[in-house]
């Protein structure tokens, strides 16, 4: 009867999650025009301190994109100019040029003043996130013959270069970044503050995604973490080593696994949206989420819909199927996990305490793993309670 009662409250749920999921893909994330009062930072008159063609005002479309920093561009038939300036006292300032909107894999420019004052500028190639991964001279960006320069003007650093394309831009995304650590021996340090925008070099405008984007893709991850990471877990962990309380232990894990698996299912709408709108290269991460979801979805309707009796002759097999699915699930959602934080650029904090929840949690499955065991083998060896003399 409970069960009965139990799977009709899961049907009705499916159909209000239903309609919960599709609310959620129609919701909208404003991207708006950059604005932020800054646009008296592009009144400064560069042609007394920048060289030809850096000086030239008139063609330079200028556009505040970041805090102090402003951007001016041009485009000509096979080559983009570029000035990005900014308040400036110590460290680096970079832009680099992405096809997915990520860092990883991009091509970037970076200026720094020297503590001699002389100003240097590299290109850098970004094949991840440590300082020994980001390559000097490496990239995909080619300098044309005017030779790019660095100047600090006023408290303010103009990285300056032209670089020459086969075809036209026409929007490009762009990823804004800086550090108060100088470089040292080409030695890019980790930057403090970054930025993402988008340069619609066709119309002349820049754009970037609104807070909402960065919040979406932080939710993103701590829905996945929760639901794949904790709940998902815990519940197979009480299926396994508390099916003594009988049948407390059935009604425990099935409403924690349904639970993980909607957390789960939002966190994996989450991505989607993301996906949509940013097409972000991620093709391992987005195939992997779209497998585990899979599986678990299989888990959801196998378990509330198709399992046999206990004493039907297939049950044995039906539960080494579900087993071992669901142990296969929470593989690859804990490697999805890790691949996330990677790939999203999450940091240090999420590494360390993703880390830590997966220490604690394979100290425990080890522990109730080999209690379970003990207590198995002690069971075995123990004689019957009422032992009956064979007759004759």
């Amino acid at each position: 009867m409970a069960d009965s009662i139990f799977r009709l409250w899961f049907k009705r749920f499916l159909c209000s999650l239903c309609i919960c999921s599709n609310v959620f893909f129609r919701t909208k994330v404003n991207v708006a025009a950059i604005d932020d009062g800054s646009s008296t930072l592009c009144d400064v008159n560069v042609s007394s301190f920048l060289p030809a063609p850096y000086s030239n005002m008139s063609t330079l479309i200028c556009s505040p994109v970041w805090n102090s920093f402003v951007l001016r561009y041009f485009q000509s038939d096979d080559s983009v100019t570029i000035v990005l300036s900014g308040t400036y006292t110590t460290g680096w300032v970079g832009l680099g040029f992405s096809k997915d909107g990520v860092m990883v894999g991009s091509s970037a420019i970076v200026g720094w003043v020297e503590n001699s004052g002389r100003g240097s500028i590299k290109q850098f190639l970004l094949q991840g996130y440590s300082p020994a991964e980001v390559v000097v001279n490496k990239g995909e960006l080619q300098f044309t013959e005017v030779p790019p320069v660095v100047v600090y003007h006023k408290g303010a650093i103009y990285v300056a270069f032209q670089l020459k394309f086969a075809l036209r831009l026409t929007r490009q995304q762009i990823i804004l970044a800086k550090s108060d650590i100088t470089p040292i021996q080409n030695r890019l340090p980790i930057h403090n503050d970054k930025r993402s925008i988008t340069v619609e070099f066709s119309s002349g405008t820049v754009t970037h995604a609104s807070a909402n984007f960065e919040k979406l893709k932080r939710n993103h991850g701590i829905l996945n973490v929760i639901g794949w990471g904790i709940l998902l877990p815990c519940g197979a962990i009480v299926a396994r080593y508390f099916k003594r309380l009988d049948p407390q232990w059935y009604y425990l894990h099935t409403s924690i696994q349904f639970v993980g698996f909607v957390i789960g299912l939002l966190g994996f709408a989450a991505g989607r949206y993301l996906y949509n709108k940013t097409h972000a290269n991620f093709q391992v991460h987005r195939g992997i989420g779209i497998f585990v979801v899979l599986l678990s979805m299989l888990q959801v309707v196998t378990a509330f819909f198709l399992r046999p009796e206990k004493q039907s002759k297939i049950r044995k097999y039906w539960n080494w199927y579900h087993h071992w699915v669901g142990r296969f699930a929470l593989f690859f959602g804990a490697v999805n996990i890790l691949l996330g934080v990677q790939f999203g650029g999450a940091g240090t904090v999420w590494k360390i305490g993703y880390g830590f929840l997966i220490a604690i949690l394979l100290v425990t499955v080890i522990a109730l793993e080999i209690f379970f065991r003990l207590k198995g083998s002690q069971k075995g060896d123990e004689a019957p309670v009422f032992q009956m003399n064979p007759i004759g």
